[in-house]
């Protein structure tokens, strides 16, 4: 890159000059490159650990005037491609115009002004990119690219000078972060550590400090443990890294979600400068804090947040906090925790205004509601700034919400309007209180269903007044008037003042009647359903009559959802859950559904109308039990992980015996995901529910505790986990609910867990209590911290899981070992994910599912495949690797959907290093018959797949799986069995699996004959597969004499094949439709019996049945008559001696040979020197009757004893694998490798 000029005095103290002219010098930094001696290693050492040397490029161009001793730097490059480029922009452009000039001053300042004018040009087009310096940023990232080998699309986030431990010995050096991985280079006296760790084989990652260790970052992959240290801010660099490894477990987890995530390296800028990058990720980790903090819908995004106070009336303060604006809502958080919080939706505000500033209250602004709320706002930085903001969004608004009058109305008076009375809420507070539904937007599928309108608890026991109830009608009436004076003194709805004060409210208990209200509000519910008129009933109708495996479920456990309540004994509850779940499982299908859903959605039905518990579930699921119902149940593992972490800090001495008991990864489970539904009585476990929606999960975790707390006595006395188990049920069974005004429902755990001595009760509010008093020190942010941690176990060990999984369901015939098998699989999936950093354009990108077996989520396609062959295959072709590459592709994709699985690729791989001479043979061979080779643009033509039969060494396990029904059947009957009607009974997979545990080896007879055509593509293979051969010249010797005896052979084989009394209209389709250039459709009739639902077998009387075995001798499973033994004998010596007395010549038919491919030099010819054959297309056709069998190829090479070497010798895969994890990222390193070739 162009360089403002700058003055160097020594120009030749770290330098060596590589070329000059009388005005510029190109210099090479010592230590770059080959050579250097100590010089070299001591600048190299500078260079890593000095702070300037992220600046330091390897390349310069100096320019110098004779008579001066003042250098100015004019250019700098990271590879000798790039300053050469320059170099000859200046002798091009510069040299003619310098030598005009008499005076040495007129020329630096010519120099210097047209250096200044390149930069300017340059930068024109640039936008300005933030206060950092991009040039020093870009640098950095340039040279992150070349030192480890990234591709264009790897982005930097940031680099940190930092030491990496390496034994006891602290390498300082360069730390670099990128998207996708942690890289860090150091160089000190010639010891050089490169390190590349991917952000999703990262196991752990956590700050700590030890003796050995001063403050340092430590991060864990399944083979070794990285230290770092000395950062000049360690908080910031963590967080960066975490963000980063959350972002790659995120991907592991839901690749879809991570693509629709994906915002983070926008193309549209290619060289970002570090804030920007950097910001993106501060800002997403901001977001998710604020939607958290506030329970808001997961599409909302922070604009900004500023310190400021916010008057109290209930209390008459000026409260200190933080005003957070954002598209949707204006949110205010007071510094101290639980003071107030405060979420006014803009979508309620009428008025927003700035009153007048006084020494009391500074820079006032009032922002009233369409509930005459008016809140007020002081001490804020930038006023206008913030009003104009709130003015922009307010008019992005959709004019009309639902229910919305009185825009304009005004609200003189700073105290909340006295209209909000403790009155229940009547139809005009349709806007702020959710116990109304939003009336009449019910469509016809729902709302003739009472559910429609309210909860199935007030259908139930409509017959019961208050006044019945006694001392706990009393209790309840008490705690609904508590609610009406705070709702008076605090606000009602969505712009309630939200204090320590409702947070007591809520641990004494909801009353009824409020409860559906109180969770749409505490849980965010309600925003979502508010904004989305009509959304649930929509779904509904879509989502009826609709089957799939999610709604057979829902179906199985319809029934089981709390049996024992008299509301889903009949078909109203049962109908109304049936429609919630089915239309969450229609919006969402990456969860779809999953069991205990149907526990939690039943309760929500209870208190709420099906539009409400709809939005509740997904309140549930999206935001506040992340990743807790998907088909891994993962983000319960992570709570489990959580549970067990704080069992450990707070109770050490139950801690070590839950473990030996293994009882924390039972119990868990159950209570977290049902919320403790299913194991504590009705009544008593909705009382923890209703805190849920207040505080999160670490009710939840506090809850768990108390209860481990209670009874550890007796848990410490189990002697297993039975036990356990039993002594936690009892307890669970006894937690009562006294305040509860409902009907008691029998609890059907109770019934297992009872005993002969009645069990003391508990009261939930004591359990409550207890559990605020002893672990109420539990925060949110830190239980998001270590979510982070757990969630890098837990995904790791699903993911080494899923190794071992599809490890095993590999045939034990593939011939690989565990060990290679999983390293296969490492290098596998790492091109899997790869498509999904830099190209997510890619089918494979999209596709992967997590909810498909272990075998099916990862998938390459074709381009990745022929990078993965290229490198491990053994045998390289040089420029024709890609080539046999696709063959195998297409050999390998069975279900042509242009994607192969692990076991399809090891099977291919399996094939190459294998088996015997014959068995490696057998697959080249087969790599070069349809389907595997096509000519380029004939891939259409591939739609017969069973042209031959199937190999039954390495791919046979394979074939017999993928294709229903293999062994001996002919194709009719595969077909049949395809298109079956019904489904195979169970004895069918049966047969199948007992006739894919016989070893059936097939003969070599088998195999289908080559024609003229494709016996040349085989030609062409081996002679390239030999080019970087220490024995070359021998290999070719060889081949030349296999081919030129092969294609006499397949003369001498025509006599055999033309039979006397063969019709001649036999042979006349056959020559009109071979000199069409689609050689595998045109063979398809002669290489195998036609299918049932072949055309030309319909319409045409003569099959090709008959023909078949007369014109080439195919022997198959499907052959027309002819038994295993038949003709394709290997021709005796005799009888190729006799040929051999025919001319050498002879052999090829002029023009007869399709050969345009082969290297001019290609000889194929026996032992004496002759000149090469006519072996030139003139526009004739293929010999048609030419063919030749897979045994005379193998007798032939069988001759040569140099080719039978070359294929019997054993490559080490494991030596590739390394290579190619090396190779990985290395995609657009073109540098490199120009400047390896000019530097020797």
């Amino acid at each position: 890159m162009w360089l403002g000029p700058e003055e160097v005095l020594v120009a030749n103290a770290l330098w060596v000059t590589e070329r000059a002219n009388p005005f510029f010098v190109l210099q090479r930094r010592r230590g770059h490159g080959k050579g250097g001696g100590l010089t070299g290693l001591l600048v190299g050492t500078l260079d890593v650990v000095l702070d300037s040397s992220a600046r330091v490029a390897p390349y310069r161009i100096l320019h110098q005037t004779q008579d001066s001793q003042v250098y100015w730097t004019v250019a700098c490059g990271s590879s000798r491609k790039e300053i050469t480029k320059h170099w000859e922009w200046l002798e091009n452009n510069l040299l003619q115009t310098l030598s005009i000039f008499d005076n040495e001053e007129d020329i630096t300042t010519f120099v210097k002004g047209k250096i200044h004018g390149i930069i300017a040009e340059e930068n024109k087009n640039l936008q300005p990119q933030g206060d950092e310096d991009p040039g020093k940023f870009k640098e950095a990232e340039l040279k992150m690219r070349k030192q480890f080998g990234m591709p264009e699309g790897e982005k930097l986030v940031n680099y940190y000078s930092c030491s990496y431990w390496k034994g006891r010995v602290p390498r300082q050096g360069w730390l670099y972060l990128t998207v996708n991985h942690l890289c860090f280079y150091s160089f000190l006296l010639g010891k050089e550590v490169s390190l590349v760790v991917q952000w999703v084989d990262v196991t752990r990652l956590e700050k700590n400090a030890t003796l050995l260790f001063p403050e340092s970052i430590r991060v864990d992959t399944r083979d070794q443990e990285l230290f770092f240290s000395m950062f000049l801010n360690i908080g910031e660099t963590f967080k960066l890294m975490e963000q980063l490894a959350n972002l790659a477990m995120r991907q592991l987890l839901d690749s879809e979600g991570f693509l629709e995530d994906k915002a983070l390296p926008r193309p549209s800028r290619p060289h970002r400068n570090i804030s920007a990058l950097k910001r993106d990720l501060d800002a997403r980790a901001k977001n998710e804090c604020y939607r958290a903090m506030f329970r808001l819908p997961r599409d909302e995004r922070l604009d900004g947040h500023t310190g400021c106070t916010l008057w109290t009336p209930f209390n008459k303060l000026h409260i200190p906090g933080q005003m957070f604006i954002s598209s949707n809502y204006i949110c205010f958080a007071s510094k101290e925790e639980d003071a107030c919080h405060l979420i006014i939706p803009l979508r309620e505000v009428t008025i927003v205004e700035k009153a007048d500033s006084s020494s009391v209250l500074p820079s006032p602004l009032s922002i009233s509601t369409k509930s005459k709320m008016t809140f007020l706002f002081a001490n804020l930085k930038d006023r206008d700034f913030l009003v104009q903001r709130i003015s922009d969004f307010l008019q992005k608004m959709p004019s009309k919400q639902p229910g919305g009058s009185g825009v304009g109305r005004k609200a003189s008076t700073v105290e909340p309007a006295p209209e909000l009375c403790p009155a229940p809420p009547k139809a005009s507070d349709q806007l702020t209180s959710p116990s109304t539904p939003l009336g009449g937007r019910q469509s016809s599928s729902v709302q003739d269903a009472p559910t429609s309108s309210q909860g199935l608890l007030k259908l139930f026991q409509r017959n019961s007044p208050m006044e019945d109830l006694g001392a706990k009608g009393a209790k309840e009436k008490m705690k609904e008037e508590s609610w009406n004076i705070h709702f008076f003194e605090y606000g009602r709805g969505m712009c309630m003042y939200r204090t320590a004060r409702t947070r007591e409210l809520v641990l004494k208990g909801i009353p009824e009647s409020l409860r559906g209200e109180l969770w749409l509000l505490f849980s965010g519910a309600w925003n979502e359903m508010v904004t989305h008129p009509g959304y649930y009933e929509e779904l509904v109708e879509k989502s009826t009559g609709k089957y799939s495996l999610a709604t057979e479920e829902i179906e199985r456990d319809l029934h089981r959802s709390m049996p024992e309540h008299p509301a889903f004994q009949n078909e109203l509850g049962i109908a109304a859950l049936r429609r919630v779940l089915t239309a969450y499982a229609f919006r969402n299908p990456t969860i779809g559904y999953c069991q205990a859903m149907n526990i939690v959605t039943s309760v929500l039905l209870l208190y709420g109308s099906e539009e409400e518990a709809f939005w509740l579930l997904v309140a549930l699921c999206e935001r506040m039990l992340p990743d807790y119902y998907n088909t891994r149940v993962v983000g319960a593992l992570v709570d489990q992980g959580i549970f067990e972490e704080l069992t450990r800090d707070f109770l050490p001495q139950l801690s070590e015996k839950m473990q030996d008991l293994g009882v924390i990864s039972s119990i868990s489970l159950s209570w977290f995901l049902t919320l403790f539904l299913s194991v504590m009585p009705f009544e008593s476990a909705v009382v923890i529910v209703d805190c849920f929606f207040y505080e999160g999960i670490k009710v939840i975790l506090q809850v768990a505790l108390a209860i481990l707390d209670a009874n550890m006595e007796q848990l410490l006395g189990c002697s297993d986990e039975g036990e356990a188990m039993t002594v936690l049920g009892r307890y669970l069974d006894n937690v009562v609910n006294k305040q509860s005004v409902s009907p008691p429902i029998p609890h059907l755990h109770a019934l297992l867990t009872s005993g002969d001595d009645p069990p003391t009760e508990v009261d939930i509010f004591d359990l409550l209590k207890v559990s605020y008093e002893k672990f109420s020190s539990l925060r949110a942010d830190d239980i998001e911290q270590m979510r982070f941690k757990q969630r890098l176990k837990v995904i790791q060990s699903l993911e080494d899981t899923a190794k071992r999984s599809v490890v095993r369901a590999i045939p034990g015939d593939i011939g690989f070992s565990i060990e290679e098998l999983e390293d296969l699989y490492m290098v596998f999936k790492a091109k899997h994910l790869a498509s999904q950093y830099w190209g997510s354009s890619r089918p494979t990108a999209v596709r992967r599912d997590p909810s498909l077996p272990y075998l099916e989520q990862y998938r390459i396609d074709a381009g990745q495949f022929r990078e993965l062959f290229a490198s491990l295959t053994p045998w390289a072709c040089g420029s024709h690797t890609p080539v046999l590459a696709g063959r195998m592709f297409r050999l390998l994709d069975e279900n042509k959907d242009s994607l192969i699985n692990f076991k399809e690729f090891v099977t291919g791989m399996s094939g190459m290093y294998h088996g015997d001479l014959t068995e490696k043979l057998k697959a080249l061979y087969k790599l070069h018959l349809p389907p595997a080779l096509s000519p380029e643009d004939a891939e259409s033509a591939l739609e017969a797949t069973h042209y031959f039969t199937e190999d039954s060494s390495s791919e046979e396990a394979l074939r017999q799986e993928e294709q229903e029904g293999g062994g001996n059947e002919d194709v009719q009957d595969k077909k049949g069995e395809e298109k079956g009607i019904s489904p195979p009974d169970y004895r069918h997979y049966l047969r199948m699996w007992a006739k894919e545990k016989e070893v059936q080896k097939e003969t070599i007879k088998d195999l289908p004959k080559m024609n003229q055509e494709q016996f040349i593509e085989l030609c062409k293979t081996l002679y390239n597969m030999f080019s970087e051969d220490p024995m070359e010249q021998d290999l070719y010797h060889a081949i030349a004499t296999v081919a030129s005896l092969l294609l006499r052979i397949g003369e001498v084989g025509k006599k055999f094949s033309v039979q006397p009394g063969r019709k001649p209209q036999d042979g006349a389709p056959e020559e009109d439709e071979l000199p069409t250039p689609d050689p595998p459709q045109d063979l398809a009739p002669e290489l195998q019996p036609p299918a049932a639902g072949d055309p030309q077998a319909k319409a045409g009387g003569d099959t090709h049945l008959g023909k078949a075995p007369q014109e080439s001798q195919v022997v198959g499973e499907g052959g027309g008559g002819e038994g295993r033994g038949s003709p394709p004998q290997l021709l005796s010596d005799d009888e190729t001696k006799d040929d051999m007395s025919m001319s050498s010549y002879s052999v090829v038919s002029t023009g007869s040979l399709q050969c345009e491919d082969l290297a001019d030099d290609t000889v194929l010819v026996g032992g004496e020197a002759q000149s090469p054959p006519a072996i030139a297309r003139c526009g004739g056709t293929v010999d048609t009757d030419w063919c030749i069998s897979f045994e005379q190829i193998l007798a032939s090479i069988l001759t040569e004893s140099v080719l039978v070497n070359f294929f019997e010798k054993r490559v080490d895969i494991g030596l590739k694998i390394k290579d190619q994890k090396k190779v990985e990222r290395q995609f657009s390193t073109s540098s490199d490798l120009e400047q390896s070739g000019l530097s020797g």
